[in-house]
């Protein structure tokens, strides 16, 4: 690895190496600055701080989501010029990559459209998914467990978070493991989106699309006791029933958005458990500190480096003014770490009071609706493989001795993850038989 340039100006983030391996050098040098700082290599105005982050995620009516997924490539379609550029963000929009999909809608239409994927995550029906997490756990453990050793992310996270969503979404039973088999094939470091490298497809989910589609369509005609009707059959506020390509890409949402950014979260909080053996043991006998161990894990290393908005009129956020047309980069992971917030932000501590306090799922219009999921999903899993081993520890011969590992992460601005994680385990009784 590159040692990180001492003059954090001449960084490119959005295209140079050393922010990809560690952005929280980069994120503190930002934030010693100034909170709100424009970063010279690509105009965008960068949010590093806890308050600022907040007040830009609360605002829908100043900044536009329209560039959520993009920021700054390939930009907007035309010079944004003038003191409200509300009219030409919804002249263009459709232009812009990902224009179908929720995170870059904004309201009226955002809350409309969210209000379809709520009919998904009840209550009711995250209870129902969570009681069959644990044998879908389990059935992965029994593969991923085989031989005591193992990549985490491909044998285990990536497969059972799959599992999870199709059953959330309902896919029928017979179509389950083709979802599975389809997605899970792509290699662990595909930068896919928030890469400058890759070329953005307008719509990169057309699998996703079409399955999603024919099932609303199938349902509207022969309606089921399942998931699927529910939201096939789900009708906005004012009375309207949504277009089927509106049902399919709520559903797509959901299953591509969730199960990537949980894989992350799963494979940070196994890093740190088996970094840390005392620590696992206490995870072991203390059970009950799972839950805030996963708000810890989702604080100091948040699956989302950032998220993008456009001004659409000129506003003052942390004391600097940013002009109408300005792209801003709301720092989720660097705003988990501001000292203002957070105490010794730097150090991980499990028993944090304020870590539920973290912006990994955002905050405002746009917060994660799958939040509850990503944590039931964490905590099953994390309940049960300690159920099932003695002890996890990271493996030397992949990534290196305790005072040299080596990990690589996703080359994406957006996403912070490792691209592998391999560990190696003794089984429990339970597994061993």
């Amino acid at each position: 690895m590159q040692p990180v340039r001492k003059d954090f100006e001449d960084i490119d983030f959005f295209r140079d190496d050393e922010p990809v391996a560690d952005p929280y050098t980069y994120f503190e040098a930002l934030r010693g600055k100034c909170p709100v700082h424009r970063e010279s290599h690509h105009d965008v105005m960068m949010v590093s701080g806890y308050d600022e982050a907040v007040q830009i995620f609360s605002d829908a009516e100043t900044f536009s989501s329209c560039l959520s997924v993009t920021g700054p490539f390939p930009g907007f379609p035309v010079p944004l010029e003038g003191d409200d550029v509300s009219e030409l963000i919804e002249r263009y929009r459709d232009q812009l990559p990902f224009s179908d999909q929720l995170p870059t809608l904004d309201p009226p239409l955002h809350t409309d459209h969210r209000g379809l994927l709520m009919r998904l995550i009840t209550p009711r029906r995250l209870k129902e998914n969570e009681a069959a997490m644990w044998h879908l756990a389990d059935a992965q453990l029994d593969a991923y467990l085989v031989g005591g050793e193992g990549d985490y992310i491909s044998g285990f996270a990536g497969p059972f978070t799959l599992r999870v969503i199709t059953d959330l979404l309902g896919v029928p039973e017979e179509n389950r493991e083709e979802f599975v088999e389809g997605l899970e094939h792509r290699p662990q470091d595909d930068p896919g989106v928030g890469s400058t490298e890759k070329a953005m497809e307008h719509t990169p989910l057309e699998y996703l699309y079409e399955r999603f589609a024919a099932y609303a369509e199938d349902r509207r005609r022969t309606p089921r006791d399942d998931v699927i009707t529910g939201l096939a059959t789900a009708t906005f506020p004012d009375g309207s029933t949504p277009d089927v390509a509106d049902v399919a890409r709520v559903a797509t949402n959901l299953f591509a958005a969730g199960q990537e950014t949980t894989v992350r979260l799963l494979s940070n909080a196994l890093k740190i458990m088996a970094e840390d053996h005392e620590f696992q043991q206490l995870l072991r006998t203390e059970r009950d500190r799972i839950p805030n161990f996963i708000e810890e894990t989702l604080r100091m290393e948040s699956p989302i480096k950032g998220d993008f908005r456009l001004s659409r009129v000129p506003s003052t956020v942390g004391g600097v003014d940013i002009p109408a047309g300005t792209t801003v980069m709301v720092l989720n992971g660097a705003a988990n770490r501001d000292p203002r917030h957070f105490e010794d932000p730097g150090t991980f501590d499990a028993g944090r009071a304020n870590a539920r306090h973290h912006l990994a799922f955002g905050r405002g219009p746009h917060t994660c609706p799958g939040a509850p999921l990503a944590r039931a999903e964490a905590r099953v899993a994390i309940e049960r493989i300690l159920d099932r081993t003695t002890d996890i520890r990271i493996s030397e011969r992949v990534h290196g001795p305790a005072d040299a590992r080596a990990y690589r992460y996703l080359p994406t601005y957006i996403l912070r993850g490792l691209t592998h994680l391999n560990l190696e385990f003794t089984l429990a009784e339970e597994s061993a038989r």
